[in-house]
């Protein structure tokens, strides 16, 4: 039986969303022994072993634990490979020892349990995993360089990844001194990595399967594992979900086929959207779309603004989805 999507209330306890706080089933696999650095690009296997020398349980870092906690943070574009060395210096720790999230989901966490508590859970980790730190939002920065101080000053370790625009390889890289400055104190206990090297994706001009036809929509969106919106009443609906729980609203959904997409009409749609979109990529799903081109989702004034990172990655990951459809209804 296809899912219900629209209309979807997840519950999620406390525990439950920190528990949720593990690499998702995308980066399942990821581990040191699967990262490959690109031997004409020496910075990916020193990222490689620093990363293993941060992750080693009993290293002098580890057993002086009444000290503050160390940082490490992993500088570079798309495509080097920091998010597989984030998740696997979580795999390496465990789940009991290691959070893994991206940055928006530790600033939803917060939202959700609110500061305090969100410290005292996290706290409990030897090391908080951030990927994709972010620096357009500078509320989200400053609660979480407050949280990433306080969890260092009580013993915690953070590891962080940055994400780079892109056309901004080189001068306009996210730079470790533009780190820093945000994050103020904390930035003292952090060793910045830098990760050099060409996107292994091989990321372009965007490329995506033409609308998809009534036919395809009904084939990926019947059967188990199946789902169906019309655009407009996703849209909708996401407002009533806090972004939290995205994880849990898009739960057991493996094809989703979205019907009549439009363009976003304000940047408050246009964010929630790139939260679902993230956590659908996550969990390895596939998307087909009838309607307006997806390259048309985000505005012109969208992709001009201050978020236009964030537009470009969800852009990326459903072309990545949609050309995934494609090959998941070719007849074998």
């Amino acid at each position: 039986m296809s899912i219900e999507l629209v209309g979807r209330r997840p519950e999620v306890a406390p525990e439950q969303l920190i528990a949720a706080l593990v690499p998702p089933p995308h980066f399942a696999s990821a581990s040191f022994d699967t990262y490959v650095p690109d031997p004409a690009h020496p910075s990916q296997g020193a990222a490689l072993a620093e990363v293993r020398e941060f992750a080693a349980p009993h290293t002098r870092r580890f057993r002086a634990r009444k000290g503050p906690g160390i940082g490490l943070y992993l500088d570079g574009g798309f495509g080097v490979g920091k998010t597989h060395l984030l998740a696997s210096l979580a795999h390496a720790l465990g789940p009991s020892r290691a959070a893994f999230g991206t940055f928006v989901e530790y600033t939803n966490l917060v939202g959700a349990l609110g500061f305090v508590k969100a410290r005292e859970a996290l706290s409990a980790f030897a090391v908080v995993c951030i990927d994709e730190f972010e620096l357009d939002d500078p509320g989200d920065t400053l609660i979480m360089a407050r949280l990433m101080r306080e969890l260092t000053d009580a013993g915690t370790c953070v590891a962080a990844t940055s994400n780079t625009l892109p056309d901004a390889l080189g001068e306009g890289r996210f730079a470790a001194s533009d780190f820093q400055r945000e994050i103020q104190a904390v930035a003292r206990v952090f060793e910045t990595v830098r990760i050099d090297g060409p996107d292994y994706r091989h990321r372009g001009s965007l490329d995506f399967p033409a609308p998809a036809s009534p036919e395809l929509l009904d084939e990926l969106a019947g059967g188990p594992g199946g789902a169906a919106a019309v655009w407009s009443d996703l849209v909708a609906d996401l407002v009533n979900v806090h972004a939290s729980r995205y994880g849990a609203y898009v739960a057991g959904v493996e094809r989703l086929a979205l019907r009549d997409v439009a363009p976003l009409e304000d940047q408050n749609q246009a964010l929630r959207v790139v939260a679902l979109v993230d956590r659908l990529y996550d969990r390895d799903a596939v998307i087909a779309a009838s309607g307006v081109a997806l390259t048309e989702l985000f505005t012109p004034d969208m992709m001009r603004g201050g978020y236009r990172k964030k537009y470009l990655r969800a852009l990326s990951r459903l072309e990545s989805m949609a050309h995934a459809a494609l090959e998941h209804t070719r007849p074998v």
